[in-house]
C-alpha cells in the first residue's frame, strides 16, 4: 500500500485537477472496485452523480474527495495497484480500469480508478460525528500524521512509553501515527540509528523526539521528488512516477554497503515483510540478541 508521500503526491494532483468540478456520471466497471460501499455500485454512481467535490484531503495513508454541501466524502483506498489518473476524455480506456468519473464542466478530463489487483476501491461515507477536516466515519480512529501541524509529539511519546511494543511497530501502528508503512519506517530507524525491534519503553523524551525528525525528514525528501516507486503500479494522477527509490539509505539494500559504515547491509523476515537495517549501526536490543 502507498505510504504518506505517494497518498500526497496524487492528493495534490486531484486538488488541481478535480477540486470544485460537479459530476456528471460515474461508471462502475467491476463489483470489486466498490466492495467497502455496501449498497453497491448502482447506488454509488447515483449518490456520487451531481455532486461537487471539494478540496481533497488525506489522513496519513488514506484519501478522500469530500462533497461540497454535503456530509459526505469519496474515500479512495489504492491499496497495492490503484490509480487515480486525470484523463482526457476520448483517452482509450486502460487495461484494469475499474471506475470512470465524468464531470459536467468542458475541461475535457476525467476522473479514472485504475487497480490492477482490485484490492483497492472507491466509495462513499458520512462525516465523522465533530470532525471539522470532514474525516470519513470509517477513518475516525486513525491518527495524525507526522506532517499534520496537530500532530501532538507530547501524547505521541506518551503512547509509545505506554505501548510496550517494539519501534517498527510502534511506527507502523495507525492508531498511534499514521502514514509511516515499511519503508519509511526502515529508512528512518537506519537514520536514528535505532533498531527495528527495539523496545519503545527504552525510548526516551529526546530520542522519540529525533526518531519523528528523522521520519519527517524522509517523508520530505520523497515528497519533493514524487514519491516512491519500484514498479509501474504507484504512479501520480498523470501516470508519472516517483524516484525516491534512488535515494534508499535501508530499504531493499540487502548485501550492499551501509552508507555511513560500509557493512553490508542486512534484511531480516518482520510480520510477513522485510526489515532492512545495518548491523553495525543499529544494534539489536540485547533481549533480541
Amino acid at each position: 500500500m502507498p505510504e504518506l508521500p505517494e497518498v500526497e503526491v496524487v492528493r495534490r494532483g486531484l486538488e488541481r485537477w478535480v477540486a470544485g468540478r460537479t459530476v456528471a456520471a460515474v461508471e462502475v466497471l467491476h463489483p470489486r472496485a466498490v466492495r467497502r460501499h455496501p449498497a453497491g455500485g448502482a447506488d454509488f454512481a447515483a449518490r456520487l452523480a451531481g455532486g461537487t467535490i471539494g478540496v481533497p484531503r488525506r489522513r496519513g495513508k488514506y484519501l478522500w474527495l469530500p462533497l461540497e454541501g454535503r456530509d459526505l466524502s469519496v474515500l479512495g483506498h489504492l491499496g497495492m495497484s490503484g490509480q487515480l489518473l486525470v484523463q482526457p476524455a476520448g483517452a482509450p480506456d486502460e487495461k484494469h480500469l475499474r471506475i470512470r468519473i465524468r464531470f459536467a464542466d468542458d475541461a475535457g478530463t476525467e476522473l479514472r480508478f485504475v487497480d490492477q489487483r482490485t484490492f483497492g476501491g472507491l466509495s462513499l461515507h458520512e462525516v465523522a460525528p465533530g470532525s471539522e477536516e470532514g474525516l470519513p466515519d470509517v477513518i475516525a480512529h486513525i491518527a495524525r500524521d507526522p506532517l499534520d501541524p496537530l500532530f501532538d509529539e507530547a501524547a505521541y511519546h506518551r503512547a509509545l512509553r505506554a505501548k510496550r511494543t517494539t519501534l517498527k511497530r510502534a511506527l507502523l501502528d495507525q492508531s498511534l501515527i499514521s502514514g509511516v508503512g515499511n519503508i519509511y519506517a526502515d529508512e528512518a530507524l537506519w537514520r536514528a540509528r535505532l533498531h527495528y525491534e527495539r523496545p519503545t519503553a527504552t525510548l526516551t523524551r529526546p530520542r522519540s523526539t529525533e526518531l519523528l525528525t528523522h521520519v519527517r525528514e524522509v517523508m520530505n525528501a520523497a515528497l519533493s521528488v514524487g514519491g516512491t516507486s519500484f514498479d509501474s503500479l504507484y504512479v501520480n494522477v498523470n501516470g508519472e512516477s516517483g524516484y525516491f527509490d534512488r535515494s534508499l539509505d535501508a530499504y531493499g539494500r540487502e548485501g550492499e554497503p551501509c552508507r555511513r559504515c560500509g557493512t553490508p547491509m542486512r534484511r531480516r523476515a518482520w510480520m510477513n515483510r522485510s526489515s532492512y537495517f545495518c548491523p553495525r549501526c543499529q544494534r539489536p536490543p540485547r533481549a533480541v540478541s
